[in-house]
């Protein structure tokens, strides 16, 4: 068996689109970008392309590290090389940076060529679909017309299940991780406070904080504790922070007392030093309107029977988030449209992020999967 390690040092790539994008919103783009990056190689019969769809604050920065920063890890590097469940002996791999995004793709902060301003507040509305769309142009740039597999966690599972209804002709397997067919009322509710602290944060100026030189940090911190707080179990917590107190007794203050509290304050102050707040409110928005069977009256059954792949699908049981409920609704739907999938539910007490993480039996289930992927 191959030892597992990482790809080692990695190079973002650019690829340009010129032709006019026309988004499910009814806005336009008159051309784009998107950032990408790979791993391994692409074999001669282009068949062992696996594209890595991310979740709402990643990137195309997948695995691997950059030659000036060593300490810049790829979100799932554990994830991807020789020998690790994306194997890059065998498969080659391909991680791109959404549409919207603010890692270098076309986004929000990107300049506007009707103005000559950052698009701002005047970027189009985007939505899972039209974000599959444009990594099939991508797939046509490169010369692969058909993924082995594409892959996903959270939001990247919900576009790793759009691409098997729109592209069922280009893609193998879809694994679907950690991830739900649509959101619940109090997840759309989780993402609306969200939005709303970012949105009357005073530095916002309607979205275009740009030409001010100030960035609505104070909301965007505050959205991220909203958000992290969903992501961790309650177990996680209590078992990271419990009721911890930084002075060993109340001080009856409102500064930070609570180890919990300051942990949200560092991660909230952290990702406010580096994402963008347009995005944010961007990607949420992608979030609440994904619903693939709202064209079938909610028949996610019907909604599932046009789809050709293989599906793995991976849920955790202490995901509140995405509970294993609904990555259930997912697999009944398959079976009763009669499809082939597997299904696992991994014991973990680490909440929605623990498809982030490096745990032994998740990454087998992974593993034993995809060694049955055929290229």
């Amino acid at each position: 068996m191959t030892q597992s390690s990482s790809v080692g040092i990695v190079t973002p790539q650019r690829a340009r689109f010129d032709a006019p994008l026309k988004l499910r919103s009814g806005g336009v783009l008159p051309g784009f970008e998107l950032v990408y990056e790979t791993y391994g190689t692409l074999n001669a019969a282009r068949s062992n392309a696996v594209l890595v769809c991310h979740a709402l604050s990643g990137s195309h920065h997948v695995a691997g590290v950059y030659a000036d920063q060593p300490g810049n890890v790829g979100w799932w590097d554990n994830l991807i090389g020789p020998g690790r469940p994306l194997d890059t002996d065998k498969f080659f791999v391909i991680g791109v940076n959404n549409l919207g995004g603010c890692y270098g793709s076309t986004g929000p902060a990107s300049i506007n060529p009707a103005t000559g301003k950052p698009w701002g507040a005047d970027f189009p509305f985007v939505t899972v679909e039209d974000w599959v769309d444009t990594q099939a142009l991508l797939a046509d740039m490169l010369g692969i017309e058909r993924f082995a597999a594409v892959v996903g966690g959270s939001l990247g599972g919900m576009q790793a299940l759009s691409w098997a209804l729109q592209y069922p002709g280009r893609i193998g397997h879809a694994l679907v991780i950690a991830a739900a067919p649509k959101l619940t009322a109090q997840n759309i509710a989780f993402n609306e406070v969200a939005r709303q602290a970012i949105l009357k944060d005073p530095q916002f100026h309607g979205g275009n904080y740009y030409e001010h030189g100030v960035v609505p940090t104070r909301g965007l911190a505050l959205a991220r504790m909203v958000g992290h707080i969903t992501y961790l179990s309650d177990d996680a917590m209590a078992e990271k922070f419990g009721r911890q107190l930084r002075h060993g007794k109340p001080v009856y203050s409102y500064d930070v007392e609570f180890e919990i509290e300051s942990y949200l304050r560092y991660q909230g102050d952290k990702f406010a030093g580096f994402f963008d707040a347009n995005t944010y409110l961007l990607t949420t928005k992608t979030l609440d309107y994904f619903d693939p069977a709202f064209a079938h009256g909610g028949d996610l059954t019907r909604t599932l029977s046009s789809a050709s792949a293989e599906f793995l699908v991976v849920s955790f049981t202490t995901d509140w988030r995405f509970t294993p409920q609904r990555s259930k609704e997912i697999v009944n739907a398959l079976l009763h449209s009669d499809k082939r999938v597997s299904y696992a539910e991994i014991d973990s007490v680490a909440g929605h992020d623990a498809f982030l993480l490096d745990e032994p039996l998740y990454h087998g289930v992974l593993s034993a999967y995809l060694a049955n992927v055929q290229v």
